[in-house]
């Protein structure tokens, strides 16, 4: 079955180490994995069914994630970028993306990137005061990122920040100082999340024995409600619940996911969505490995949504944005008109200042963002 799908995701799961607070798939300290790794995502590419009849697809955005993308060594780094090049055509002005620790960023590196038709860098410097970044357990300094910055963007000026607030222990004038540093860093796109304490994490683990304090949930809300002031006075348009943009820096490989269209997706834990169905691989990089090696699909889970399931999914996701959802791309890909579907929980929302609904569509207000998890959640 053909797909008109024009994003891929690739997911690379190694890491020097893993954080306390980080539930992604990866592995840590197994490098000597790499080159099975690489077989392994060379043997899914080609394995995919929904493949047009040239065996080629054209693509709009292609974002490698992890793990770490850049971790591998030059060599391996360049034959990763290389197989799925093979893989995919990339349509003219496409956006290529690769998720980066900043210790990796040599320039060697970096050289690797661009060499390869990478055009963006999202970088996870989470903070920029070394007492955080330790709390975090991350492996970078704030002086490292002085130097680092630099550096990228010499090669990459396409550059994304993350940052974390609501480290336990973080006062709200350190987190004014890390949006002005990220801001004056010369960044094209800041993402910034709050932390949460995901389960089977170390972070989880401490704060069930008392070990970890989260953030109180006031003070979060300030530090939410400084991103939302100082962002935008700085030039940067809030386009996401978590994601400010320069104008013409939006992520596009992102926006896909919230507009709810189709994408490819490969390696261990990838979930993928096409023809309205949802696959998501094996999350342990040796059975991912062990079901490739055997000529085996790695898809563990399959999820068919239903024409309900879809219209729910389209909110859910389309609310991250602060354009919100579209009333007539929302029924022409449902046939449903919101109200029909949802107009209780519309109505209530929008009593409740959470939601806007005009003629053209429905969105979050911007105190709607402050508990957007639980409007949501009405929907679902």
């Amino acid at each position: 079955m053909s797909t008109t799908a024009t994003a891929a995701y690739v997911h690379v799961p190694f890491c020097r180490h893993r954080c306390g607070y980080c539930d992604f798939t990866l592995i840590a300290g197994r490098d000597d994995l790499v080159p099975a790794y690489l077989r392994g995502l060379e043997r899914e590419l080609r394995f995919h069914p929904h493949d047009p009849p040239t065996g080629r697809t054209d693509l709009k955005t292609l974002f490698f994630g992890g793990g770490t993308p850049t971790h591998p060594g030059p060599a391996d780094l360049a034959k990763l970028l290389q197989l799925v090049r093979d893989r995919f055509e990339l349509a003219e002005n496409a956006e290529v993306s690769v998720e980066a620790n900043p210790l990796d960023l040599t320039e060697e590196k970096l050289q690797v990137l661009i060499d390869h038709g990478v055009n963006r860098i999202s970088l996870g410097v989470q903070s920029f005061h070394d007492d955080e970044l330790r709390q975090l357990e991350r492996d970078h300094t704030a002086v490292d990122l002085q130097r680092i910055i630099p550096v990228t963007q010499r090669f990459l000026p396409n550059l994304s920040v993350d940052l974390i607030f609501g480290i336990p222990g973080q006062t709200l004038a350190a987190w004014e100082q890390s949006l002005k540093q990220a801001i004056h860093s010369g960044a094209t796109h800041i993402s910034t999340y709050g932390l949460t304490f995901e389960s089977g994490t170390a972070f989880e683990t401490r704060r069930r024995r008392g070990q970890l304090q989260p953030t109180p949930e006031d003070l979060e809300r300030e530090m939410y409600a400084l991103v939302m002031e100082m962002l935008p006075a700085a030039g940067f348009e809030q386009y996401e619940i978590s994601n400010f943009a320069r104008p013409g820096f939006r992520c596009q490989h992102n926006e896909v996911y919230w507009r709810g269209d189709e994408y490819h997706a490969y390696g261990p834990g990838a979930a993928r969505y096409l023809n309205r169905r949802r696959e998501t691989n094996i999350r342990s990089v040796l059975g991912w490995l062990a079901k490739l090696d055997r000529g085996l699909t790695p898809v563990a889970d399959v999820d068919e949504l239903s024409p309900d399931t879809q219209a729910r999914e389209l909110i859910f996701l389309g609310l991250r944005r602060n354009s919100g959802i579209d009333r007539t791309d929302f029924q022409r890909r449902t046939g449903w008109n919101l109200e029909d579907f949802a107009g209780d929980i519309i109505t209530r929302q929008v009593e409740f200042g959470s939601l806007v609904s005009d003629p053209k569509g429905l969105r979050l207000t911007q105190a709607g963002r402050f508990i957007a998890d639980r409007v949501i959640a009405e929907f679902l």
